[in-house]
Parts: C-alpha cells; sequence; structure tokens
C-alpha cells in the first residue's frame, strides 16, 4: 500500500476527495511529507487562489513561510492549458536540480480541467513520460464534487497509482533502452501502462523491458506489450525483450505475445 500524500520519487497518484476538509488535510500532509522528503514542493492551485492557500496553509504546516522565502515550497496557480502544466513541472524539476533538492513534490489540483475533459486526459497521459527518471512524485486532486464516478475512475486508470486499484511503478533503464516495471498491471491502471509504453515506440534500438518486479499482469494488459513490439518493429526493425518471471511468462504464452517480442524467463525468486 502507497500513502497517497506520502509518494516515492517516480509516483504518480490520483487522489479522489470529497469536499474542502479532505483537499485541505492531503495538502497539509503532502506538503509536509515533501518536505521531510527534502523535495521541492510545488503547489498548483485553481480552486483557491495561491494567496488564499498560503493563508490556510501556513497555520497547518509549521515553518512554511520559511520554507517557501527560501525556494523550498512554491505555490503558483493554474494559468493556461495542459502544455502550460506540463511546462510547469519540467522546469520545477530544473530548478530543484540546481537548487539541491533531492527532487519535486508535485501537487496538482484537477479542477482546471472540469472544462476541458481531453485536454486533462491528454495531459495525464502524457505526463506519465517524467516519471521514469524518478525525480518527480506527483498526486492529482479530484473533487467529487466537480466529476462524476465515471470521470474519476477513468482519471485514476490514467495514473499508475490510485487507492483501491493496482499500482504500477517504472524506471527508465540505462544504457540499454528500457523499462523495469514493478506492481500489479490490470484493467484499473492498464490506460496508464498504455501511455508509459507509447515512449518506447519511437526507440531506433533493441528495447528490454525487465518485468522481474512485477507480480501480475492481466491479458489485456498484456496485448499491449505485444501491441508495442508489432509497432517497434513495423517503425524499426527493432525488437523487443520482456524479461518476467512465471506468472507473467505464462500470461504471454496464453495470448501468444510471444510470437511477437521475446520473452526471457527469469528465475523465480
Amino acid at each position: 500500500m502507497v500513502d497517497v500524500a506520502d509518494p516515492d520519487l517516480g509516483d504518480h497518484v490520483c487522489l479522489p476527495f470529497q469536499g474542502d476538509r479532505e483537499r485541505m488535510a492531503a495538502t497539509r500532509a503532502f506538503t509536509a511529507n515533501g518536505l521531510r522528503r527534502r523535495a521541492k514542493v510545488v503547489i498548483i492551485t485553481h480552486t483557491d487562489t495561491p494567496e488564499r492557500t498560503r493563508e490556510w496553509l501556513a497555520p497547518l504546516v509549521p515553518g512554511l513561510a520559511a520554507a517557501e522565502a527560501a525556494g523550498r515550497v512554491e505555490i503558483t496557480a493554474y494559468a493556461d492549458g495542459p502544455a502550460w502544466l506540463l511546462g510547469e513541472l519540467v522546469a520545477a524539476g530544473e530548478l530543484a536540480r540546481e537548487q539541491g533538492h533531492r527532487g519535486v513534490y508535485a501537487l496538482v489540483d484537477a479542477a482546471w480541467g472540469v472544462r476541458d475533459a481531453a485536454g486533462r486526459e491528454r495531459f495525464e497521459a502524457a505526463v506519465n513520460a517524467l516519471f521514469g527518471e524518478r525525480w518527480l512524485a506527483a498526486v492529482c486532486q479530484y473533487d467529487r464534487g466537480l466529476y462524476s464516478a465515471a470521470a474519476v475512475n477513468r482519471a485514476a486508470a490514467i495514473h499508475p497509482i490510485a487507492p483501491g486499484q493496482a499500482l504500477l511503478r517504472f524506471v527508465n533503464m540505462r544504457p540499454q533502452p528500457g523499462l523495469r516495471l514493478s506492481g500489479d498491471i490490470d484493467i484499473t491502471n492498464r490506460l496508464a501502462f498504455a501511455s508509459v509504453l507509447t515512449q518506447l515506440e519511437a526507440v531506433a534500438a533493441e528495447v528490454v523491458i525487465d518485468a522481474t518486479g512485477l507480480d501480475f499482469i492481466d491479458a489485456g494488459s498484456a496485448q499491449l506489450l505485444a501491441l508495442t513490439a508489432l509497432a517497434r518493429a513495423a517503425a524499426h526493425h527493432h525488437r523487443t525483450v520482456v524479461v518476467c518471471r512465471g506468472t507473467v511468462a505464462r500470461v504471454l504464452r496464453l495470448i501468444r505475445a510471444d510470437e511477437v517480442l521475446a520473452v526471457r524467463r527469469a528465475v523465480d525468486g
């Protein structure tokens, strides 16, 4: 289980909430945890202005004013579109490295996307590409008073981590292009997995997916691996290799994915 208000760097979390009390409590815990972890805390607001947020958050987080003055906390209003938001996170990462922080803890008020569902979903999928470098932890707060249950569930599925769903973590591999996966993948986070695999399609080299840390993958999600391998073979004529334990290897064989990608069996531990 992951404490959604205390994620690890590399975690992209969807956090549905009900009412201001839950929103404010999560913001307090997230900010305090980010400071404890010596990360740069970035709060992107929409429901409240930065001034209003600062007013109610300061009494809840001791030392907030000093942390903000020192550049350890930034409270910013959402401005203009998904591209702006993605750029803000990238810029925060660059600044955090310059300032010597251990990474970025970003809290995003998803109320900005109520009137732009398509843009919001594109952002949530595109931003997944940032988490494989493990410098960013982000929690996107979804107000159940603004979003329908169906919209919240779909938003959660685009996030690798959300309360009550399978938990997926991934790391970009170096120097061999690829991914290291851990956790579980099923219908609850399949859209997130699809967006993570998309970044591999443009790699003009052999790709290795280390899935030895994967405890479970369902057939529908395994098919995404096969489709990625097919797309890469058609575009670049390079193969895709999946290294996995027996449970995942059996699912890949069941759907005949081993006909389009190389499956290397790891020793079960």
